[in-house]
């Protein structure tokens, strides 16, 4: 069996961005699996329009390592677009142009190798031997986990969407379903995120008629997300460290409070909802029906679509909702990784509920010698920075430097204008 210095399981952006720092680095051997046949980025949520939430910066590489040939810059001057990308005057890039971006990464990165599925980790005696379906197993000194996350839906709704007679969907496959969405006599679209802002953005705009159009969201408002520049300091890597360092207890109060800074819409998109509902009603008030602190409680088939039970928290009473179709726009949830471990057994350290245990370097606690770091699966340990594109290259660099055991990428002790904390005296 081939042995590397590291192997990456799953090819998402934050892999990428640890394959594409690893390029360089001379002497280190890794390689990098996915299931998948080829990269794509929530491909079902390529609406035309939308945008990402970070700045351009927040590519795989640049906030660690500008001169890296992986920089979204270099994408563009490799595709002869510098010039209209800097007329442009754009910071928040379309999400369809950081899928393609990404892809071109992919394909130009020989360590990135996608239709192979690692379908378990075990400790071989003195490195990590990964199963790949249908191919020789190989070895590895050090892992990575970037298996990223998937659609999540609420109780209620799961028998609804696994049903395939009915129009019933997540988000994550909206695209694929947009033109059954757009003749459908009424469609109802769960979830306060930028996800279902985004799809009601675009039935807004490309529906003959918004009657029957209604959003709904169990938080109180439809709020925008936290995008103040001192706010923002919450997805620094100094936060991170506070944040890591509070007692379990503590952060798991914390998390849910934070909902905010992710689960927000950006202020664009709100705009532009309201910009639509006003330009549709200067005939007359849009049928369109936006409605806040409701939360789904059951769902059915019925002769003529869907019934929706439904709960107003504020309020303290239901009632049911008539729809021909639903979206459920009610976000993703870190991929399972449980089978994927089982060959570690009880080597692996995990908290009272369950979850793994991980250290400030993103290094799971271990029973055995090798090292495993996750990324993107450490919300509860280090906050809601986890999922966020803007601290990727950050913490790959932080795996990298620890992997090769030296300093490959330097990095700033202080990241935040903000003091999380009482400092020691």
């Amino acid at each position: 069996m081939r042995r590397h210095h590291l192997a990456g399981v799953g090819i998402g952006p934050f892999n990428l961005s640890l394959a594409a720092l690893a390029a360089p680095v001379d002497g280190l051997d890794a390689v990098f699996f996915d299931a998948r046949p080829e990269f794509r980025w929530h491909p079902g949520l390529l609406v035309e329009g939308a945008t990402l939430q970070v700045p351009f910066l927040a590519d795989l590489v640049t906030l660690v390592d500008p001169t890296n040939p992986f920089s979204f810059l270099n994408y563009l001057r490799d595709r002869g677009r510098l010039l209209p990308f800097y007329f442009a005057e754009r910071f928040h890039l379309p999400r369809v142009e950081y899928d393609d971006y990404a892809r071109w990464a992919a394909a130009r990165l020989p360590s990135c190798h996608f239709g192979r599925e690692v379908t378990g980790i075990r400790w071989a005696g003195d490195a990590f031997e990964l199963t790949i379906a249908g191919r020789e197993p190989v070895l590895a000194d050090n892992v990575v986990l970037g298996v990223g996350s998937v659609p999540s839906i609420p109780e209620p709704l799961r028998d609804l969407v696994a049903d395939p007679g009915v129009l019933a969907l997540h988000s994550a496959d909206y695209l694929t379903h947009r033109d059954e969405l757009l003749a459908a006599g009424s469609v109802t679209v769960v979830g306060s995120g930028q996800s279902g802002a985004e799809v009601v953005l675009d039935l807004l705009r490309s529906r003959s008629t918004v009657d029957g159009l209604r959003w709904l969201a169990r938080t109180p408002a439809f709020a925008p997300m936290e995008y103040s520049k001192l706010g923002l300091e919450q997805f620094t890597p100094d936060y991170t460290a506070y944040f890591h360092g509070l007692p379990e207890a503590v952060r798991d109060r914390l998390l849910p409070t934070q909902w905010q800074l992710y689960k927000g819409i950006d202020t664009e998109t709100i705009g532009a909802i309201h910009d639509e509902l006003y330009r549709r009603s200067i005939t007359g008030p849009p049928g369109a029906v936006l409605t806040p602190g409701v939360e789904v409680v059951s769902a059915s088939t019925v002769d003529d679509g869907i019934e929706l039970g439904v709960r107003h928290a504020q309020q303290g009473r239901g009632g049911t909702v008539r729809t021909a179709a639903v979206v459920a726009a009610t976000g993703y949830a870190e991929a399972p990784i449980g089978p994927l471990l089982a060959g570690l057994g009880d080597a692996v350290h995990r908290d009272r509920r369950g979850r793994l245990e991980v250290d400030a370097g993103y290094r799971v606690a271990l029973d055995v010698p090798g090292a495993l770091f996750v990324q993107n699966a450490e919300r509860h340990t280090h906050g809601p920075g986890a999922p966020d594109l803007g601290l990727g290259a950050w913490r790959a660099a932080v795996i990298l430097n620890a992997v090769c055991g030296k300093t490959v990428h330097e990095l700033p002790d202080r990241t935040a204008f903000t003091t999380f904390g009482l400092e020691e005296k």
